[in-house]
């Protein structure tokens, strides 16, 4: 007799994701726990009003547990620790205790295709496991240089990369870390593309990667342009950017194989504006935006 597999089982769970979520972030005036759920064909929904969390600006967000999410650290009144999971429904909890040194404007993303990982912000090279029940863990000191508002994403089918930020001295830098499969972060590897800060990347394709958008005091400031990630963690060159030019924005997988870019910053405005991103890794133009114009806000898949 073959093992009868239940149908919510982890095993059935696991893959690619047909939902996402953006949560939290700055509107202008605060600090909201507000979200807006995205369908598995990239249509974002208004706010939702969350019961639950803190509003704060500069978290991260990542899947676990092959259908979930965890929304984790951030800044209200000061730099914190504390984590949201959300349900393979979208339902967003209460605050869990953080665990870690407290931070914001740092990266996270899924790895070994059911777990997570925090990791930078603040100046910091820490980094934080997620198990694929949700469990945080403690910080682990990454072996690479310290940063800020860098950003990480998938690639590979179950390992991640962190890439881009803002160094010592507030330096922006296009530098890469790659995440093995079993959460163990690289040394720094020679950056490809613009030296960006707080930049937004998320999977597609299902085995690739794509860091957007993002801000350098180069003169231009603002950016739109983008970098593919390889299904071996290859970062591409720049690519011409798609939309409206901004940072402290936040992307997503939805629909299994595509991505949604969405909200953001370029002075003096927040916007709500979203660019869906092909299964190829094509950017579309500007779709009018969908709730709380807002920036500093994180994002990811379930279901």
């Amino acid at each position: 007799m073959f093992p009868i597999i239940p149908a919510n089982s982890a095993t059935a769970a696991s893959g690619p994701n047909d939902e996402g979520i953006f949560g939290f972030g700055y509107d202008g005036s605060n600090q909201v726990s507000i979200t807006n759920l995205v369908s598995n064909t990239g249509v974002v929904a208004s706010d939702q009003a969350a019961t639950a969390g803190t509003g704060r600006s500069g978290a991260a967000a990542c899947e676990y547990g092959g259908d979930k999410g965890i929304f984790g650290y951030g800044s209200v009144g000061g730099n914190q620790s504390m984590t949201n999971l959300v349900s393979n429904t979208g339902v967003v909890s209460s605050d869990v205790a953080g665990v870690g040194t407290d931070r914001s404007y740092l990266g996270a993303c899924e790895y070994g295709g059911d777990k997570g990982i925090f990791g930078f912000g603040s100046g910091t090279a820490i980094t934080n496991l997620v198990s694929n029940t949700g469990v945080v863990a403690s910080d682990q000191a990454a072996e690479t240089g310290t940063r800020r508002s860098s950003r990480a994403c998938e690639y590979g089918g179950d390992k991640g990369i962190f890439a881009f930020g803002e160094g010592p001295g507030g330096v922006c830098t296009n530098v890469s870390n790659l995440v093995s499969n079993t959460g163990v972060v690289s040394s720094d590897v020679s950056g490809v593309g613009q030296s960006r800060q707080n930049p937004t990347a998320c999977s597609y394709g299902e085995d690739k990667g794509i860091f957007g958008y993002g801000y350098d005091s180069d003169g231009a400031g603002n950016k739109n342009l983008t970098n593919l990630v390889s299904n071996v963690g290859v970062v591409s060159s720049d690519v011409t950017g798609v939309g409206t030019a901004r940072w402290l924005l936040a992307s997503c997988e939805y629909g299994q194989d595509k991505a949604i870019f969405g909200f953001g910053y370029a002075s003096p405005s927040n916007y709500a504006v979203t660019n869906l991103v092909s299964n190829t890794g094509v950017v579309s133009s500007d779709v009018g935006g969908v709730g709380t114009t807002r920036r500093a806000i994180a994002a990811c898949s379930f279901n």
